[in-house]
C-alpha cells in the first residue's frame, strides 16, 4: 500500500511525513515509525507498507533529517523528541504505537516519560545505546561494521539520506545520543514495550537488549534470525507480523524466537 507525502508546519519549520490512514479493518491502534540518526523514514517504508492495510501509519521525517526542514542548530535527543511531540499533537494522534528503529528507539524512550498521552505502545528496534559502547568512536565502529551486513540495496538509501542531512549534522547528533542516558530511562517507560532484534546486529547486541527488558517495567524481547540491524528493511514481513500480534494480544507469535 503507497503512502502519501503530507506537510506540517511544526514550530515554524516545515516536517514532511509519509502517511497512510486507510485501515481495511475495524478501527486499529496508529502506529508513528520514527527513523534512526542520519537517514529519513524512506528505509521504515517496507515494514510501513505492511503494517498499512491494517493499521493507519505514519512515518515523519524529523527536523533536519529527510525532506523536513533543517532547524536553525541540530536538536538533541530531547528536542527532537518534543518536535516528534508537536507533530504528533498537530496531527492529533494519541494513544498511538511508536515503533522507532537504531537512534528513534532513544527519541521513543524520552517521549514516552515526558508525553504519555501521547503513547500506548512501543516497538524498539535495533535499540541504541549499549552502554559499553557509550561513545561517538565506539558506535562508528559497530555501524561500518553493520554496514557490511547490510544488503547492498540498502546502501544507496543510507548514502542519498547521510548526504542529504550532512556530516556535521549526523555526529552533532551522535554524540548528542552519546550524552543521553536511555538506559537510566527505561524504568520510567510505563508502556508495553517490544524489544526487537535481528541477529546479525552488531550494534544492539544481545547483552544490551536483555539488559533493556529487565530495567523496562513490562518489555518483552524477540529476536528476528537473521536479520540485521535495520530489520525494519531487512525482515519486514517477519517484523509487521510481530507488531501486529503484539498490538491485538501483547503477545509475539509463537513461530518466532522470543525470550524474556
Amino acid at each position: 500500500m503507497q503512502l502519501k507525502s503530507v506537510w506540517t508546519t511544526i514550530n515554524g519549520l516545515a516536517m514532511h511525513a509519509r502517511v497512510s490512514t486507510a485501515s481495511a479493518s475495524a478501527p486499529a491502534m496508529p502506529i508513528v515509525l520514527v527513523h534512526g540518526l542520519g537517514v529519513s523514514g524512506r528505509y521504515l517504508l517496507p515494514t510501513a507498507e505492511r503494517l498499512a492495510p491494517f493499521h493507519p501509519v505514519y512515518v515523519p521525517d524529523l527536523p533536519g533529517f529527510g525532506k523536513s526542514a533543517w532547524p536553525p542548530r541540530t536538536l538533541n535527543i530531547p528536542q527532537l523528541a518534543d518536535a516528534l511531540a508537536a507533530w504528533m499533537q498537530q496531527s492529533q494522534l494519541s494513544g498511538t504505537c511508536l515503533l522507532g528503529n537504531s537512534l528513534g528507539c532513544q527519541f521513543i524512550v524520552d517521549l514516552a516519560l515526558r508525553y504519555p498521552n501521547l503513547i500506548a505502545r512501543a516497538v524498539l528496534v535495533g535499540p541504541t545505546l549499549d552502554p559499553q559502547a557509550r561513545s561517538v568512536l565506539g558506535q562508528i565502529g559497530r555501524g561500518v561494521l553493520d554496514l557490511f551486513g547490510e544488503p547492498p540495496a540498502f546502501w544507496p538509501l543510507l548514502t542519498w539520506d547521510y548526504l542529504r542531512a550532512g556530516p556535521i549534522r549526523t555526529i552533532i547528533t551522535l554524540h548528542y545520543a552519546v550524552q543521553d542516558p536511555v538506559a537510566e530511562k527505561l524504568c520510567q517507560v510505563r508502556v508495553p514495550t517490544l524489544v526487537v532484534r535481528g541477529s546479525r546486529d552488531p550494534i544492539a547486541p544481545q547483552r544490551w537488549v536483555e539488559e533493556m527488558v529487565r530495567r523496562l517495567p513490562d518489555g518483552q524481547l524477540l529476536t528476528l534470525p537473521g536479520a540485521t540491524h535495520v530489520a525494519n528493511y531487512t525482515a519486514p514481513d517477519r517484523l509487521a507480523t510481530a507488531v501486529r500480534a503484539f498490538l491485538k494480544s501483547g503477545n509475539t507469535p509463537n513461530s518466532l524466537s522470543f525470550s524474556h
